[in-house]
């Protein structure tokens, strides 16, 4: 959108892209319309993302909004266009995003001053878990053809990035709406294949359910980083059903023991939600075995908030006070395990990627601070583990 509005020489706007995933998120969105208003005054304010995509109208009816603007449309060149853009009473420029069936073949080049670039390889999702909001303001799952990613990729590394990370909002659905329906593992394994002198290939979030066996042996691969995050939601069998996922407890365990036979020194990271309606404390406590039971490193606590229109919404609610309780044991037991994960990394020397200043990651994507500021950004360095803050590791350069 940046670059978009750039080349098209839109002057004097504030383009605010919203998150929907929480009701918290939404709320978030709109105090940020305020004050981009109050910091900027007489500019105009663009509003887009997944929240203005499902609610469209409550934007608009915001004051300080200038438009609204769907998320198909945000992707489009001549969206930015000023001329187009700022001109007419239209206040809302927002389609039926289920409509949408063309790949997703918006490629993002990585982002100023970071030491990894992003690729979005699939965009949209086809399942309808009962707490999602998401894929009405997305759509349907649809795919980036292999060829494109791999030249994309190829042209990352030529430019100097030392990693690239593979990126969809359900990025494990890739390839089923292509021709032979060609699952993830096969787009990783033909990455690695051609473009040799990509030295590090990431996966973000993905379903754990849909990990094909490609993708699974391509983690055993060097180049591939040893870190997966994890959609796992909730550890218990009954709140899974409930939710609409589509694995149970024994699937999330089997295959995180599985990994870490094809890959010993992978870290592990999920979503769990705290709070899910109807939850009781027998069920809660699943999620906080869960942890230890998949040795899980990272945590992301969601507590539960109802989305209007999400058939959780409509399910019988846990108490708010129950909700905050849950959450901030859930966290607790996140921070123990990521405070193990540290104490395992104490006293080895492992390469780190600089991504500016002192802040650095290991390729399992675990944070460290450096003593020494100076290194540049997007190499990689030797690093002695020294110890770490609770937060995050310490390291000193072997340099």
């Amino acid at each position: 959108m940046r670059q978009h509005a750039l080349e098209a020489g839109l002057g004097e706007a504030v383009i605010i892209n919203t998150c929907a995933v929480t009701s918290e998120a939404v709320r978030g969105a709109r105090q940020a319309i305020r004050r981009a208003a109050k910091d900027n005054p007489g500019a105009a304010i663009l509003v887009t993302g997944c929240a203005a995509q499902i609610d469209p109208g409550a934007f608009a009816a915001m004051p300080e909004v200038t438009r609204v603007i769907g998320n198909h449309e945000k992707m489009q060149a001549e969206t930015w266009a000023p001329l187009e853009l700022l001109g007419g009473e239209e206040k809302v420029r927002v389609n039926d995003i289920m409509s949408v069936r063309e790949t997703a073949a918006h490629l993002i080049d990585g982002m100023d001053g970071r030491a990894r670039a992003y690729v979005q390889v699939q965009n949209g999702c086809d399942h309808r878990c009962t707490f999602c909001i998401i894929p009405y303001g997305r759509g349907n799952s649809r795919s980036v053809p292999a060829g494109e990613v791999v030249a994309q990729v190829r042209r990352l590394v030529e430019t100097g990035h030392h990693e690239v990370v593979l990126t969809g909002v359900d990025l494990t659905s890739w390839g089923a709406d292509l021709p032979g329906a060609p699952q993830l593992g096969n787009l990783v394994q033909r990455i690695l294949k051609l473009v040799p002198e990509l030295r590090q290939l990431r996966i973000s979030s993905i379903d754990a359910i849909e990990m094909d066996r490609a993708l699974i042996e391509a983690m055993g691969e060097a180049r591939v980083a040893p870190y997966l995050h994890l959609s796992l939601q909730h550890g218990d069998d009954l709140i899974l059903k409930r939710m609409k996922r589509r694995h149970g407890r024994d699937a999330a365990i089997q295959l995180t023991d599985h990994l870490r036979r094809v890959r010993p020194d992978i870290a592990l990271g999920a979503d769990i939600i705290a709070g899910f309606p109807t939850e009781t404390d027998a069920q809660f406590e699943n999620s906080i075995r869960l942890v230890e039971d998949c040795s899980l490193s990272f945590l992301h606590v969601f507590p539960y908030s109802p989305r209007p229109g999400t058939p959780a919404a409509k399910m019988p609610q846990v108490a708010r006070t129950v909700i905050k309780e849950r959450a901030a044991r859930l966290r607790t037991a996140g921070e123990a395990a990521l405070i193990r994960h540290f104490a395992r990394h104490v006293g080895e020397v492992r390469e780190a990627l600089v991504e500016r200043g002192a802040s650095a990651r290991l390729a399992d994507f675990t944070q460290v601070t450096l003593s020494d500021a100076g290194l540049e950004a997007g190499r990689t360095y030797p690093v002695r583990l020294t110890g770490h803050d609770g937060k995050q590791l310490l390291g000193a350069p072997l340099t």
